[in-house]
């Protein structure tokens, strides 16, 4: 790391984080799987690259989780924290923190009950559904101004699970998911697994996921060293790598 950046980091971040020795990173997130887990390996795809950049770029890693707006919160506002991760880029957010290049990407869409198809081309033509949506996610840009504006019927939860349990419940006509959390909750939970969900095959985004560090000096820094760590990696190769390990299968050579 520079020696710029290290004396700044040591003028600026709380004592707390440097009394044994250790330099750590500290970040809060969500319960999203596969990206990030407590109780998954390494703690998810997108914890792992977090994790391997932080310790390129000399720290060590802790990472809380709590729902996702908390998660938000903490990570721009409490000192023990450097930020929060999985972020998708708004220029709102933006104006909030220092955003880390991308450390992967998200394929955001509609899943439906195969019996109830969603028939739309844009977003506007689901005014008339009932849509469920995770508090706090944005969820591209045409839907989030048409959110904005009033003119979609949105109905909030904390996570993925349970927008997945209403749409089974008949309570909304399709959720707001990622592609590949869609995949892995059918594959793992049994409450939804082999039930007839689709994923439409028109998105409405590919967004990419970044570290969200705090809009401070000690951000600032952090945000560098941790890029410049992030242009040294793989991240396609390491990708492929992770999710054939999650899956059971050989890795790719």
């Amino acid at each position: 790391m520079p020696r710029l950046l290290l004396s700044l980091l040591c003028l600026v971040l709380p004592a707390a984080a440097l009394a044994d020795g250790t330099k750590t990173m500290r970040l809060a997130s969500l319960e999203w799987l596969p990206y990030a887990g407590s109780r998954l390996e390494r703690e998810g795809w997108s914890s792992s690259v977090a994790q391997a950049a932080a310790r390129q770029a000399g720290w060590s890693t802790q990472i809380d989780y709590f729902p996702w707006t908390r998660a938000m919160q903490l990570g721009l506002k409490d000192r023990r924290y450097a930020g929060y991760f999985p972020a998708y880029y708004t220029e709102e957010r933006a104006r909030e923190c220092h955003f880390s290049q991308p450390i992967g990407s998200s394929t955001i869409g509609l899943a439906y009950l195969a019996g109830a198809p969603l028939r739309w081309n844009a977003v506007s033509d689901l005014s008339s559904r009932r849509i469920g949506v995770v508090a706090g996610f944005s969820n591209g840009a045409a839907f989030d101004a048409l959110a904005r504006e009033g003119k979609l019927q949105l109905d909030a939860s904390p996570n993925d699970m349970l927008n997945l349990r209403k749409l089974l419940a008949g309570r909304v006509d399709g959720v707001v998911i990622d592609k590949l959390v869609l995949r892995y909750l059918l594959l793992t939970e049994p409450s939804v697994s082999g039930r007839d969900v689709v994923f439409h095959d028109r998105v409405l985004a590919e967004l990419p996921l970044h570290v969200c560090f705090q809009r401070t000096a000690a951000g600032r820094a952090m945000q560098q060293a941790f890029d410049g760590a992030l242009l040294t990696m793989p991240l396609r190769r390491m990708e492929s790598a992770y999710f054939q390990r999650l899956a059971g299968l050989p890795a790719p050579k």
